[in-house]
C-alpha cells in the first residue's frame, strides 16, 4: 500500500501537472470505485483544479465551488500519468482527462479495494480524516502523548491511522529496525531513551525516503509505487542478512501482511512466534536465534 513518502510524491508529481488544469471529463470504468453518490461524479467535469491534499493515505484533488475528489488505492491501486492522446492505456479502473494530459487508477489483481470519492465542502473533506498524528511535524512529547494515549504493540500503533497518519506495514518496519525495537514491544513499556530513538527514527525514516522517492522520479510522473524497494532494511528482506548485524531478517505473517524483524538488533535475539507455524512446530520452533541458526537438519 502506498504510505506517506509514496503519496507525497504522487501529490508533488499531480500538483506539478494538475493545478490550473481543467478537468474536461471522466470515465468511469468500474462501478464499484465510485463510494458515493451526491454530488454525482459528473459534477467534478469542466473544473480547473486549485490545490492537492493528503489525508493519511489518500490523495485529495480539489477542484472549484470547493469540490473534491479523494482517491484511496488500498494495496494495489496505483496512478498514471499519460499525454493527450495516448493509445497505450494499461486498463483503468477510471480515467480523468485533463486539458493537458490523462491520469487513470488502476489495480492489480482480483479484489477491488481501491475507492473514489466526490466531497463537497472542505468541512466534509475534514470529517473524513481518521485524525492520526502528522508525525513529520510532531515534536517528542506530541508524538509520545499521541502514542501512550492507548496500550497497544509498536506495530500496532504505529501503523493505526486514528494514532499516526500515513504509516503501514512496510515503513514501519523499517522505523522500528532504525530504533532498534521489538514490533511486539507495548507502547507503555517504553522507557525514555526508547521514546527518544523511536520518535527520531519516525522521522529520519519517513523524511530519507520521501528524499530518495523523489531523487529517483525527477521530473517523471512515479511509476515505481511499491512496498518492497530496494534499500530496505528489514521488509521484504525475510531470510536475508540485516545491514546492521548480518543476522538472517525474520519475519511474523498474518493475513495478508508481515512483520519484518531481525531478532538480533531488535529482540534480544529473540525470535517472535509466527502464529500459524508456531503452532505447527509446537516444542520445535526455536526460541532464540542462536537455536535457529544452530538447529541441524533431521536424518
Amino acid at each position: 500500500m502506498p504510505e506517506l513518502p509514496d503519496v507525497t510524491i504522487y501529490i508533488e508529481a499531480l500538483e506539478a501537472r494538475l493545478v490550473g488544469h481543467t478537468l474536461e471529463k471522466i470515465t468511469l470504468k468500474n462501478p464499484f470505485l465510485l463510494r458515493t453518490a451526491e454530488p454525482p461524479l459528473s459534477a467534478c467535469e469542466g473544473r480547473a483544479v486549485r490545490s492537492l491534499r493528503r489525508l493519511g493515505k489518500r490523495i485529495a484533488i480539489g477542484l472549484d465551488d470547493d469540490l473534491w475528489i479523494v482517491l484511496h488505492l488500498m494495496i494495489a491501486g496505483r496512478l498514471h500519468w499519460y499525454e493527450r492522446g495516448s493509445t497505450r492505456v494499461r486498463a483503468p479502473l477510471v480515467v480523468f482527462e485533463f486539458d493537458n494530459g490523462m491520469l487513470t487508477l488502476t489495480e492489480a489483481g482480483s479484489k477491488r479495494r481501491a475507492s473514489l470519492h466526490v466531497i463537497s465542502g472542505a468541512v466534509a473533506l475534514e470529517a473524513t480524516d481518521r485524525g492520526g498524528l502528522e508525525v513529520l511535524n510532531a515534536s517528542q512529547a506530541e508524538f509520545q502523548q499521541r502514542l501512550q494515549e492507548r496500550n497497544h504493540t509498536l506495530k500496532r500503533a504505529l501503523t493505526d491511522p486514528t494514532i499516526l497518519s500515513g504509516i503501514g506495514n512496510s515503513y514501519s518496519d523499517e522505523i522500528l529496525h532504525r530504533a532498534k525495537l521489538s514490533p511486539m514491544t507495548q507502547t507503555k513499556q517504553l522507557d525514555d531513551a526508547q521514546w527518544t530513538a523511536l520518535h527520531e527514527a519516525t522521522q529520519s525514516v519517513l523524511q530519507e525516503w520521501i528524499d530518495r522517492l523523489r531523487a529517483d522520479a525527477g521530473s517523471q510522473f512515479p511509476e515505481k509505487v511499491t512496498a518492497f524497494r530496494e534499500g530496505m532494511a528489514v521488509h521484504g528482506r525475510y531470510g536475508k542478512p540485516c545491514p546492521t548485524c548480518g543476522t538472517a531478517i525474520q519475519r511474523i505473517r498474518y493475513a495478508e501482511n508481515e512483520t519484518n524483524y531481525c531478532p538480533r538488533c531488535q529482540t534480544g535475539s529473540k525470535l517472535l512466534a509466527d502464529r500459524s507455524l508456531s503452532r505447527l512446530l509446537k516444542d520445535d520452533w526455536p526460541k532464540t536465534i542462536d537455536a535457529l541458526e544452530n538447529a541441524k537438519p533431521k536424518s
